[in-house]
């Protein structure tokens, strides 16, 4: 994309601009009320679950506390939206490595335009689905088998380590659990379609908000139960302070490349357009392939969990928080999506090929395979400069919670701050791009 150089309007205009944009306010209700209804939808428990004994059990849980980013708490309270958006955010990741690895599947997304991209999404969805229907099956195997129900299950099923993994209500809470995430991705796809920003990282987004206030309260606590954690306390919360303010840099750094327009020739003078570059993000893949890295790191330890068997235990043991392959396996995988959805995000071959379309070219490359390269080769740069800080975002929390003892924080590490910023940035972003359209709407009808 292209950007001319102009005056970007003030918060303060793109807010009265937003109040007084009819369409926007319909897209703020939409989103608000979608997000309000799947929130109360997690305190709709599970039946036949003590829920007391359970939070007992799932409180110092790693993979509970890491999926409850995605569920906003709905994983530990058990509700029927447990699950939340990880089922989606899974199938996305499937698809997206079938995509590049299919040739057929890759040609629907290049070349079938907007028809192609929705036969992709409803892809999706049937691997949402599936993947649903798997995981809310492990979960009721987990919870069956963990003591914690209310009243015995009828028709078990067990293996020969005496583990039940079929009754009643294992059945009743993979149907539960199934439909709940399906409902919640129908409810991101609206927000997505009929609402503002996009409905997946703002379901994401309002989940972790809502976890905010328990993670800082516990801190509190633990620093007025303690005195000598409250250097450890202020130290965290000055060091996350700086990340906020390094994820806000890196999310809104650009590199931009001057951008050379033809001339034209209106009668017997020759006019040249505005001036314009190609603004590259250092960060293309934003939140994402943070995310995808932690859905990866945390899959040996839930299937652990759900199947009982010792190579998934020593993979689960060696890839958590304390274990020694945590931190390597974790730079790997977010070094390796960064590079992956960043040739997703951005073709420069494509991006050259326009560029040549609109007679426009950057200064001393040549048109064609040069321009391709050339872009290609700074793509790679800034990738790589923003992976590598995206995994030193990802280990800071682990380090400071070693170095101070403080571990209230875990509730609001790298993913979750991420995630926040960068959602934030993007929401404001389309925002203020709908409200700059419905201006110029406003002056063509004049």
């Amino acid at each position: 994309m292209v950007v001319s150089k102009g005056k970007n309007p003030t918060a303060q205009e793109t807010f009265l601009q937003m109040a007084q944009a009819a369409g926007l306010r319909g897209r703020l209700l939409v989103t608000v009320g979608v997000l309000i209804l799947v929130r109360l939808g997690i305190y709709l428990p599970l039946p036949g679950v003590d829920r007391l004994r359970f939070t007992e059990i799932v409180r110092n849980n790693a993979v509970v506390n890491f999926l409850d980013i995605f569920s906003g708490g709905g994983l530990s309270l058990l509700g029927i939206f447990a699950l939340g958006i990880l089922p989606f955010i899974n199938a996305s990741i499937i698809m997206q490595l079938m995509t590049s690895a299919l040739p057929t599947l890759e040609n629907l997304q290049k070349n079938e335009g907007e028809a192609g991209r929705r036969k992709i999404s409803q892809y999706t969805r049937y691997v949402a689905f599936v993947w649903g229907v798997i995981q809310s099956w492990g979960l009721g195997v987990w919870v069956q088998n963990s003591g914690v129900l209310s009243e015995a299950s009828s028709n078990w099923i067990t293996i020969g380590d005496g583990r039940v993994i079929f009754s009643s209500f294992i059945f009743q809470t993979t149907v539960a659990l199934a439909a709940g995430s399906m409902f919640v991705m129908w409810a991101g796809e609206l927000i997505t379609e009929k609402g503002v920003g996009n409905g997946a990282s703002l379901l994401i987004f309002i989940s972790i908000v809502a976890n905010l206030p328990a993670s800082l309260g516990d801190t509190i606590a633990l620093a007025q139960k303690d005195s000598s954690r409250v250097g450890g306390v202020i130290l965290l919360l000055v060091i996350f302070l700086v990340m906020i303010v390094g994820i806000v840099f890196v999310q809104e750094g650009t590199r931009r490349i001057p951008i050379i327009s033809a001339r034209r020739q209106v009668g017997r003078k020759l006019y040249r357009e505005q001036a314009s570059y190609l603004p590259l993000r250092l960060n293309q893949g934003g939140v994402m392939p943070i995310i995808f890295a932690s859905s990866v790191l945390i899959l040996p330890a839930y299937l652990s969990q759900s199947i009982n068997n010792e190579v998934f235990v020593a993979i689960a043991s060696w890839m958590s928080p304390s274990g020694a392959g945590h931190i390597p396996v974790y730079m790997v995988l977010i070094l390796g999506f960064s590079f992956f959805y960043s040739s997703l995000v951005l073709n420069p071959v494509e991006l050259s090929q326009n560029l040549k379309k609109m007679g426009s070219s950057i200064p001393t490359v040549r048109p064609g395979k040069a321009t391709s390269d050339y872009i290609s080769g700074v793509l790679n740069r800034l990738t790589l400069l923003g992976s590598v800080f995206l995994c030193a975002i990802a280990i800071i929390p682990s380090a400071l919670e070693k170095a101070t003892g403080v571990s209230t924080f875990s509730g609001i590490g790298a993913t979750s701050l991420l995630i926040l910023v960068g959602v934030a940035i993007e929401t404001s972003k389309q925002i203020q791009t709908y409200v700059i359209s419905q201006r110029y709407e406003g002056m063509v009808k004049q």
